[in-house]
């Protein structure tokens, strides 16, 4: 939690492009934003700056987003922790190896599409945090 309150969210992607977009997009409606650049990062970071939501990416080098959800959940520290799944898979998911749908089901709490609609990812992040800021 930041000094007033604020909710903190942590954004996990290796295309710093995509994590300034969210900062662009959480920091004006009063969230704290932390980042992590891999899967790897993610898991510290969540465990050292135990944020209030997490927006993963799913394709990344090291440990994709949903191993990475995965392992988020298995653990007593961060598996409170609401986990939005963040990908343009939907143009994968032919020659995906991932059953998008039961991964879903299995582990994240949310899931939301690239490019990034504003208004959605503020709904989603408010949806799961209770309301606004």
């Amino acid at each position: 939690m930041g000094d007033d309150g604020q909710k903190k969210i942590l954004t996990v992607d290796d295309d710093r492009d995509i994590l300034n977009a969210l900062a662009m997009i959480l920091e004006p409606a009063g969230y704290q934003v932390v980042t992590a650049e891999n899967g790897v990062e993610a898991l510290e970071k969540a465990a050292s700056e135990s944020p209030d939501l997490i927006l993963l990416d799913v394709m990344m080098p090291e440990m994709d987003g949903f191993a990475a959800c995965a392992k988020l959940k298995s653990s007593p520290d961060t598996q409170d922790i609401p986990v939005v799944l963040v990908t343009a898979v939907a143009d994968h998911i032919t020659d995906s190896k991932y059953p998008i749908d039961g991964v879903m089901r299995a582990e994240a709490d949310e899931y939301l599409p690239k490019p990034f609609d504003r208004e959605k990812v503020l709904n989603v992040v408010a949806g799961l945090l209770g309301g606004g800021a």
